[in-house]
Formats: C-alpha cells, structure tokens, sequence
C-alpha cells in the first residue's frame, strides 16, 4: 500500500503501454483532485463499486494504491480503453477489478453497492442523463454513495474553460463524441431526490481551472414515502 501521492502516480503511470499515455497519467493523477476526492467519500466503505465511464480506470488503480480493496466493476464505451486498462490490470497485479466495454445511455450491469460516474455527463443529451441517473440510482445500496463529478452549466468563465477543454479532448480523439448538454445542480436535486436521495452538490476544481462540481448522493434507508 502507498501513501505518497508521487509514488502513486510513478506505480500507475509506469504500467502505461505509451509514453504519451504515461505522461498523461501521471499528470492527471499529480494535479487532479479528483480521485483523492472520491476516496475521501468511499473511506470506511467496504461496498462493491460500478465505475460508470471509468476510462483506463485509473480511479480503480489509485483505491488500490490507497489500500481501498473493495470490488470493482468498471465499464466504459470506448473499447481502446478497455483493452489498454485490461492491460494495465494485469500488469500491476490488481485483484478484484473488472473492466468491460458497455453503453451507459443503455444500460447498466447488475450491481449493488456504490457508483461512481465521473466526467462523463455533458456527453450525454438532457433526456440520458435523466435515465443513466435513475440507472444508476437502481444500483445503489439503502445508505450507499452516488459519487458523480460533473461541470455545471454556468455563465462564467470557468464554465468556457470546461467547454473548451472537451472540444480539445475531442479534437485529440481521447473522447469520442464533443459535449452535447452540460447538466445544472438542479437536475441532480430533483432526480435523485425523487429517487430517494440525499444529494449534496459542492465546489470541486482544486487548482485546475474548470467548472467542476462534486456531486455526492446518498440513498436514504428509509425513503420518506409521498404520503409524509
């Protein structure tokens, strides 16, 4: 288990296939708050975790590194990634992380425990993020965490970074498709309140200059019935 946050991103960023990929690990790992964020959440958690649009899995990696041993099942539409994560897996050796190519504006595998979906939303229209939220709502333990990272849609500049950023992540063909709908704290408020959640929406772009937010959804044990 590591502690030093270097070392991490050295051990994960050396299983890369590339240099270029290796580079961008390491620096997304270094500068990136997210996934000492998402760790924060899942710690004294020992619940399953589906990774929605995990990418190389990358967060999966860094759990481990952290000493976070729970099951993981990640999926992801693009298969390149798939194949390169699948390859990073075995060669650090990591237990218990799946990784598999699927559609999320589709569907969802069987699961029950946590979820993350992180960075994924704005390319998805209005009408698909309602339904992967409700699918991943439906996935979610009594008293688990829907972990979900997404830029809002703000006027400011923050926002037109976040805009820009993922036209060049399209424009290098790391994403497949260029930002379709940015979603609003109030889309999360009301679907996964109507879904029995708890949901909590916070400021989350550390030093980077993007319009990120973290979007932390609880479901509630008891789901207060429409009657009370």
């Amino acid at each position: 288990m590591m502690s030093d946050r270097s070392s991490i991103a050295r051990r994960i960023s050396s299983l890369c296939p590339d240099r270029s990929l290796r580079y961008y690990t390491k620096t997304k790992l270094l500068t990136d708050p997210l996934y000492g964020g998402v760790l924060k959440v899942l710690n004294g958690r020992s619940e399953p975790l589906l990774d929605v649009g995990s990418g190389l899995a990358i967060l999966s990696f860094y759990l481990r590194e952290c000493g976070w041993m729970a099951p993981v099942k990640c999926i992801d539409y693009d298969e390149s990634k798939v194949v390169q994560g699948n390859a990073m897996i075995k060669r650090g050796e990591y237990q218990n992380i799946t990784l598999s190519q699927g559609d999320a504006r589709t569907d969802l595998p069987e699961h029950s425990g946590d979820v993350t979906i992180l960075d994924i939303l704005q390319f998805f229209t209005l009408d698909e993020q309602k339904q992967l939220l409700r699918l991943a709502a439906s996935r979610v333990c009594p008293g688990g965490k829907l972990i979900i990272r997404s830029g809002l849609k703000k006027k400011s500049l923050r926002f037109f970074i976040t805009w820009c950023g993922d036209m060049l992540a399209k424009a290098t063909f790391w994403m497949k498709a260029a930002p379709t709908h940015y979603p609003t704290a109030e889309l999360f408020e009301k679907v996964l309140g109507d879904e029995g959640f708890k949901v909590e929406v916070s400021p989350f772009w550390g030093k980077t200059p993007f319009n990120n937010y973290l979007i932390v959804s609880t479901r509630l044990a008891d789901p207060i019935s429409e009657d009370q």
